[in-house]
């Protein structure tokens, strides 16, 4: 399976990102990609809430989704949409959801996930992040089918929790997606380390399309721009990495060998040697 991450620097205008992920993921399917992937908010990405409430719409009305349901039906290709920042349908919560989208060939929506794990944490004095003020959280797993191959949804933070990951491939996944917007500190820390872990638990391929550099915001001035790690990674079922975006936009191309998921799990069958235990 031929595969293209879109390594993007999303601003505060879904307009101008949508401008510059079009030309990227059409760069992508003229590469013969079969997938191709986006990173966590596609459409947004803001520092400011008022400037979020003020551009965010409903599923239904997203922009970014339907101009990228119908380039993904116009190229014949699977398209999962890392995420898009949305206004969410639940009257008694005005927060928004970051929610993860599997596009078929033919444009259709085949698989949503919303993202399950908060980034709550303070990293230093000066960078802190609360996106449960901002967010909902999910509640459920998603395993789905993208290309006649079992892929499980996961979301940035998620990451760090490794008993989704163990979940999703004990229910059959063989792809997992992690689109992403890791900081510049953790992910200069943790990216690598945690992306390869979760691949070598698991057995699957690990694809984690990632936001990069400083995100433009001009109309919030007077609020400190997000900076993104970038780093695009696809690592295989060993743990090693296949391909890796750096830190500027772009597509980063990958042949994935679907017969390496069996043999990483034939070598070392992990996910059979899973005990029930008491304690602590």
């Amino acid at each position: 399976m031929k595969v293209a991450m879109l390594q993007l620097t999303s601003g505060d205008d879904p307009y101008a990102n949508l401008a510059e992920t079009i030309p990227l993921l059409r760069k992508a399917a003229a590469g013969g990609a079969e997938l191709v992937l986006t990173p966590e908010v596609t459409n947004l990405l803001s520092p400011d809430r008022a400037r979020q409430t003020e551009m965010l719409k409903p599923e239904s009305e997203d922009p970014t989704l339907a101009a990228l349901r119908t380039e993904a039906r116009a190229a014949g290709i699977w398209l999962l949409i890392g995420s898009l920042a949305l206004k969410g349908d639940n009257p008694e919560d005005e927060r928004f959801a970051n929610r993860s989208f599997l596009i078929d060939p033919e444009g259709e929506i085949t698989a949503r996930y919303d993202k399950l794990h908060m980034f709550d944490v303070t990293i230093s004095e000066t960078e802190r992040y609360r996106e449960s003020a901002a967010y909902r959280p999910g509640d459920r797993a998603v395993l789905a089918q993208a290309a006649g191959q079992p892929l499980g949804m996961t979301i940035c933070y998620d990451l760090r929790f490794p008993e989704l990951y163990l979940r999703l491939a004990q229910a059959g996944a063989r792809l997992i997606t992690v689109p992403s917007a890791f900081s510049t500190i953790t992910g200069k820390a943790h990216w690598e380390v945690l992306l390869r872990a979760r691949a070598i638990e698991t057995g699957c391929f690990i694809l984690a399309p990632a936001q990069c550099g400083t995100h433009p915001a001009p109309h919030s001035p007077d609020r400190q721009p997000r900076q993104s790690f970038g780093h695009s990674l696809a690592v295989d079922p060993w743990g090693k990495v296949l391909a890796n975006g750096g830190t500027v936009p772009g597509v980063s191309f990958v042949s994935l060998d679907l017969q390496a998921v069996d043999r990483a799990r034939s070598r070392i069958p992990s996910l059979r040697h899973g005990r029930p235990f008491e304690g602590p």
